[in-house]
């Protein structure tokens, strides 16, 4: 639990330090990667409820992160993310779900966005790929051998991020969906209130 409180405290240090620059990004924001044409790997379909409602499907690209696509297809398939909430939502930067274990929708809001799942974690996998637009990435503490099972979308290109967190996948439909989730408050973007879910979280081979 404290590793996740101190990820935590470094995003908001981040989003103190580099603020501005994620605004300025809003003008490449249309910018995003393209999902390999030779793409054969797990696609994950999160149906989304809240203030947002609708479907994202997300190519798992286990060419670069074998290990931690594996983790969340077991969590997806085992039903463990259905119902978790986006507990902390930025706008202009990105979109964070995953929190197996304390982030229902029904579990104490002082706690979302602070657990795992009961896998140990995993490795990390950085690439060379660029974290743009629809990027999903997994979120870790200061360890960088620390994710399990939170992970993040984004909604604009954050070059700060490259090399530094594992990429996992790619959004390849519901761009309108991502862009209507709820957005949070204060420094690190935590989501007051009602915060939009995944509904329902399921693997398409």
């Amino acid at each position: 639990m404290r590793d996740k409180l101190i990820f935590a405290g470094l995003f908001a240090a981040g989003l103190a330090i580099l603020g501005a620059s994620w605004w300025n990004l809003n003008a490449v924001s249309a910018q995003t990667t393209e999902v390999p044409a030779d793409h054969s790997g797990p696609v994950m379909v999160i149906e989304v409820a809240g203030e947002a409602n609708g479907t994202l499907r997300i190519a798992l690209r286990d060419d670069l992160a074998p290990n931690h696509v594996d983790r969340i297809v077991t969590l997806a398939e085992r039903g463990d993310y259905d119902g978790v909430v986006f507990h902390r939502v930025i706008e202009g930067f990105m979109a964070q779900t995953g929190d197996v274990e304390n982030g229902g929708a029904d579990g104490n809001p002082r706690f979302w966005g602070m657990g795992g799942s009961d896998l140990p974690d995993l490795r990390a996998e950085f690439s060379d790929e660029d974290f743009a637009r629809g990027v999903v990435g997994m979120a870790r503490s200061q360890n960088p051998h620390s994710a399990n099972s939170q992970f993040f979308i984004m909604f604009a290109p954050a070059p700060h991020l490259n090399g530094q967190y594992t990429v996992v996948g790619q959004m390849i439909d519901g761009y309108d969906v991502l862009d209507a989730i709820k957005r949070g408050t204060g420094s690190n973007g935590a989501v007051e209130g009602d915060p939009d879910r995944m509904a329902r979280v399921t693997i398409e081979r």
